[in-house]
């Protein structure tokens, strides 16, 4: 192991080693740094007690924690800034290292680790010699060095994460930190038991549940074996019985078959007799059809003479009929001639009454050259009407088009309503998926808008619309996701009020920001956006969206927004342009952010950029203006609607008024008109019936003539019908001869048609009689066969069911004694008494086996497997039996044990957490508030639910509460977390204990109060290292011997660790003030 080396003094002088006495074992002497983070070089020694660690921001303060960490095998999850080990070399540098010394009374441990950039790895040394990962963490775990507890190690990215530790993790954390080595290990071990006797609680209870079970299965299956007895007994009186069976049913057939063929037999001769007697029948019967045919044939040509002569007949018929229609034509000639005669002289008597009255009508008519004014007064009214119509018409046309197109815009104003309130609902809906209190507290907020004063703003994201969805992401990026789910609101009282009901009362997780007084929203930007465009730079972040006042003006305050310019690719190209030339201390690229600062020391450019996320929330863009432009178009829509409806509701009933005067004149006109024309038309009507009687009274007709003319035509006619009817009678007498011929040859032919049907019948009777035979003597042969076939198969099923050969005994004659005697050769005594008393019918041996067959399907489900599982059941209960009782054995081991660890483990942490109760409360007592810890838990069988519980009161007017993330503000964690760590400081059996810069949210009162605290606590000569980061300390706090004061300076200026010299730059200041006198 190499020489611990010796401790620089706070005049430079390296000291003895004798003065490590004050430090614990694990304590850290030395830390050295190379090419880390801000560092160059750099080398720190700490004090054994309270260090107090000052520096402006950005000098290297949480450097030394994060060389601390990492030179100590931590994780770089446990700083919580950069994930790879490779970001905490200075940049520009391919590799850097880091090195600790620890305190050990052997002799100090010296751990070194050099970091790669290039492949990200590091090489570790234990005093000069080369080392593993695992052996570095070996060494540091022997010290009792935890890195990664928050009770130890509290880096200034973790403060926040204390108060999210949960109950159970923060015991845990304190068990490592300050509680002796065995406790943790007995909280492990009795959760591992705990586990174990769950197990085997859980196991006992389902062997003896699984042995209950069985008992009563095999209980029940007792009566099974039972059963399963008497039911072979049935079976074995079944299987005699259908040995038997088969062979009194084969000797039942047999028979039946020598008695079927008996009757075969006889059916056979009297079959052979009846088909000799028919053949005199069949001569006899062939005789009279042949005279049935000759006959039959006269007849028919009897017919066909009879019906040509027919056909002459109906012939001659048809001409008289003709003859008299020609008489019937010549008569009805005569008759019209008549007629038409005496309709012309009823025409001429009519048309000389017509003209004669019409003729008195127009000697009645006066005159009407009068009329003509009146009618030319209405045609000048009619015309002006006309022209009214007209124009009503047009402009009743013109009104309803006009209506149309404002119809149809108003459909597209309220279509455009109704995606703008899709586009918001949308936008609430993402809200409520990914924050539920915050929408749960908007519609509370929504039913209770009357209780505040001032105007109260939704949730950030829902209040700001994008111009363009693309630059969504700046937006979104730009603003934490705090303030983007944040309530805007003027007044500090409506905040109040607000998180009252909503955080205390509701218990819901929302934030709210109250927008400054002074006024932001309209701030001009350093420079205007022309300056930079050549740049690529296209707006200002402010220029991208809309949002009421109060949020602009929030935003403009908080996030800058109005001086935050938004670049493209072209910015990226020029990047080192863009950082050198305007000065921009943020601004975006199209998916890089860049945020530039300057070192206060070396006024050296830093610049970092991150890569944008896609945006979430701010993707739906909805522009309140163009909202309200809509719902206003809207309503003046509707309102002119409303005007031209009611303007041509009133051109409606003017075109009414005006078509009931337009009719009234045109029928005023129709009846001047008609009175008028009345004489001419008469006039005209006398001239035509003048004209039609003249031409009557010319067609003149001589009936005389044409009587006479039609009289020597029908004498003719008749003269014809004479002849006609002489030649139809001697058709007639020569067609009843023929008639009379067929009616003798028919009666002769149905007297040999009656003999033939006669034979005919009894032939037919007698051959019905032998196909009736015929058919009898095949079934009976057909049946014969069937019984012989099952004579044969029945025989075989019984030798088969006897287990018998083929013997020729069988072959001829079969008795069931000679059966009986073959079973007594091929089995005992017993079987054949068995076999002779059974029934020797078919009917008794079903009916036994049909009794024997219900008597054992009773027993259903037994199988010889029963009588084995009942053995192997058993069985099986005496070993569940002795397993059940060594489980319980072994249970009740498990148990006093844990009654064992459970008290070594339990009092020691009472009695610890009381130490810490009493110190914690001690320190909130003295700053006139109130704390308490206690251990807490709900079941106490339960140790994996065990934890520390903090509750603090910082108002007298509140209750305790328990110390979360969300119901106490950043200052009442910070001092609540403060105040835990120091009440364990005494008690901590760890070697140094490091807090990162945790008084940044404290009050003045309240920073003062914890820093003399922390100096009273932690420079006792009993308590560990503890290392106090701070960027600043108020003014005239307490001091003591025991603190070390480290001041951290970085610039261009400083001289190398190794040229400092403290005891020379005080000669200096002497000398100085010497001359100075």
């Amino acid at each position: 192991m190499a020489a611990p080396l010796r401790k620089r003094k706070a005049d430079g002088s390296r000291s003895s080693a004798g003065q490590y006495e004050q430090y614990v074992e694990g304590a850290i002497v030395r830390i050295k740094m190379e090419n880390f983070m801000t560092y160059d070089m750099c080398e720190v020694f700490p004090g054994p007690h309270l260090n107090m660690i000052v520096g402006a921001n950005g000098t290297g303060k949480s450097s030394i924690v994060c060389a601390i960490c990492l030179g100590l095998a931590g994780k770089t999850s446990f700083i919580g800034r950069a994930d790879k080990v490779g970001f905490y070399v200075k940049r520009g540098c391919q590799k850097g290292s880091v090195e600790l010394e620890l305190y050990r009374p052997s002799g100090n441990l010296i751990i070194s680790r050099e970091i790669q950039v290039s492949n990200n790895q590091s090489t570790w040394s234990i005093n000069g010699k080369n080392a593993s990962l695992k052996m570095v963490e070996e060494q540091v775990a022997a010290l009792n060095v935890q890195v990664g507890n928050l009770c130890q190690f509290l880096p200034q990215d973790k403060v926040g994460e204390f108060a999210k530790l949960s109950k159970i993790e923060l015991l845990e954390a304190t068990e490592k930190s300050i509680g002796p080595p065995e406790m943790y290990n007995y909280h492990c071990e009795l959760k591992n038991f705990r586990k174990n006797e769950k197990e085997l609680e859980d196991s006992c209870k389902s062997k003896e549940e699984f042995l209950e079970k069985l008992k009563q299965r095999n209980e029940r299956y007792k009566q099974d074996v039972e059963r399963y007895y008497e039911r072979k007994r049935h079976l074995d009186k079944i299987e005699m019985l259908e040995k038997k069976r088969p062979w009194v049913e084969y000797e039942n057939v047999r028979l039946q078959h020598q008695e079927v063929k008996q009757i075969r037999d006889e059916m056979k001769a009297e079959l052979k007799q009846k088909q000799v007697s028919q053949a005199p029948l069949n001569q006899k019967l062939q005789q009279y059809d042949k005279q049935h045919k000759q006959i039959d044939g006269r007849i028919k040509e009897k017919v066909v003479e009879i019906r040509e002569t027919s056909q002459k007949c109906k012939q001659k018929q048809e001409l008289l009929e003709r003859k008299d229609k020609e008489i019937e034509e010549v008569e009805q000639k005569l008759r019209m001639r008549k007629d038409e005669e005496l309709d012309r002289q009823k025409k001429i008597y009519n048309i000389r009454k017509m003209i004669e009255d019409w003729q008195n009508e127009l000697k009645s008519i006066a005159n009407q050259d009068s009329l003509q004014p009146e009618i030319d007064a209405i045609g000048r009214e009619l015309r002006q009407i006309q022209d009214e119509k007209s124009n009503v018409e047009s402009e009743m046309s013109d009104l309803r088009m006009e209506k149309q197109n404002l119809e149809r815009e108003m459909r597209d104003k309220a279509n455009r309503i109704q995606q703008f309130d899709n586009l918001l609902n949308l936008k609430q809906e993402k809200l409520r998926k990914r924050f539920a209190d915050t929408h749960n507290a908007i519609v509370w907020l929504r039913e209770n808008k009357e209780q505040f004063k001032k105007r109260v703003c939704l949730p950030i994201m829902l209040e700001i619309n994008m111009k363009n969805h693309q630059h969504a992401k700046y937006v979104e990026n730009h603003i934490s996701m705090n303030d983007m789910r944040a309530f805007v609101f003027e007044s500090q009282e409506d905040m109040d009020t607000f998180l009252k009901e909503v955080r205390d009362n509701r218990r819901l997780r929302v934030n709210a920001v109250c927008s400054p007084e002074e006024q932001f929203a309209d701030k001009n930007p350093s420079k205007p956006i022309s300056e930079l465009q050549h740049y690529g730079f296209l707006s200002y972040l402010r220029e991208l969206f809309d949002a009421p006042y109060p949020v602009m003006n929030y935003l403009v305050s908080q996030y800058m927004v109005h001086n935050v310019p938004v670049g493209t690719e072209q910015t990226r190209h020029m990047i080192e342009r863009v950082i050198k030339e305007t000065g921009l201390r943020q601004f975006y690229t199209a998916e890089e952010r860049y945020a530039i600062r300057v070192s206060a020391y070396t006024n050296n450019v830093i610049s970092s950029n991150t890569s944008l996320k896609p945006a979430q929330f701010l993707t739906v863009a909805v522009d309140p203006e163009e909202i309200r432009q809509a719902v206003e178009q809207y309503k003046e829509i509707e309102r002119r609607c409303k005007s031209l409806e009611d303007r041509i509701g009133e051109l409606i009933s003017k075109q009414k008024m005006l078509d009931k005067k337009d009719n009234d004149l045109r029928l005023r006109k129709k009846e001047i008109l008609d009175m008028k024309n009345k004489k001419r038309q008469l006039e005209q009507k006398i001239s035509t019936k003048r004209d039609s009687l003249k031409q009557l009274e010319q067609e003149n007709t001589n009936l005389e003539d044409a009587e006479q003319s039609s009289n020597r035509k029908i004498k003719e006619i008749h003269v014809q019908k004479k002849k006609i009817v002489m030649e139809l009678t001697g058709l007639i007498k020569n067609c009843m001869l023929r008639n009379k011929e067929k009616v003798d040859l028919t009666l002769e032919n149905m007297t040999v048609l009656w003999q033939k049907n006669k034979i005919e019948s009894e032939y037919k009777e007698a051959m019905s009689r032998v196909k009736e035979l015929q058919r009898e003597f095949d079934a009976m042969e057909k049946k014969r066969l069937h019984l012989h076939e099952l004579c044969n198969g029945l025989l075989s099923k019984a030798r088969q069911a006897c287990n018998l050969g083929q013997n020729d005994a069988f072959r001829t004659a079969f008795r069931l004694e000679t059966l009986a005697n073959l079973l007594s050769i091929q089995s005992n005594n017993d079987d054949c008494k068995a076999f002779h008393s059974l029934p020797d019918t078919l009917e008794e041996i079903d009916a036994v086996l049909n009794e024997e067959r219900s008597r054992a399907a009773c027993f259903t489900g037994l199988t010889s497997s029963v009588v084995e599982d009942y053995t192997k059941r058993t069985r099986e209960i005496e070993d569940m039996t002795e397993e059940l009782h060594r489980k319980k054995t072994e249970l009740e081991s498990f148990r006093q044990n844990i009654l064992q660890v459970k008290e070594d483990w339990l009092t020691p942490l009472k009695q610890l957490v009381e130490k810490i109760n009493e110190q914690f409360s001690s320190f909130f007592r003295s700053m006139q508030c109130v704390g308490e810890v206690d251990l807490h838990t709900e079941n106490e069988e339960d140790y994996d639910k065990y934890g520390i519980r903090i509750r603090v009161k910082f108002r007298s007017s509140t209750q305790l509460h328990e110390l979360t993330p969300h119901h106490q503000s950043g200052g009442e964690r910070s001092v609540s977390t403060m105040l835990y760590l120091m009440a364990i400081q005494e008690l901590n059996r760890c070697p140094f204990r490091v807090v990162d810069e945790i008084n940044q949210g404290m009050d003045p009162v309240n920073e003062r109060r914890v820093f003399e605290m922390v100096v009273n606590t932690a420079c006792k000569e009993t308590t560990s290292q503890y290392l106090f980061i701070t960027p600043k300390l108020l003014q005239n706090l307490t001091y003591t011997d025991r603190m070390t004061v480290l001041f951290v300076y970085n610039g261009p200026y400083m001289l190398e660790p190794t040229k400092w010299n403290l005891k020379a730059f005080h000669r200096r200041r002497r000398r100085v003030a010497a001359v100075s006198q």
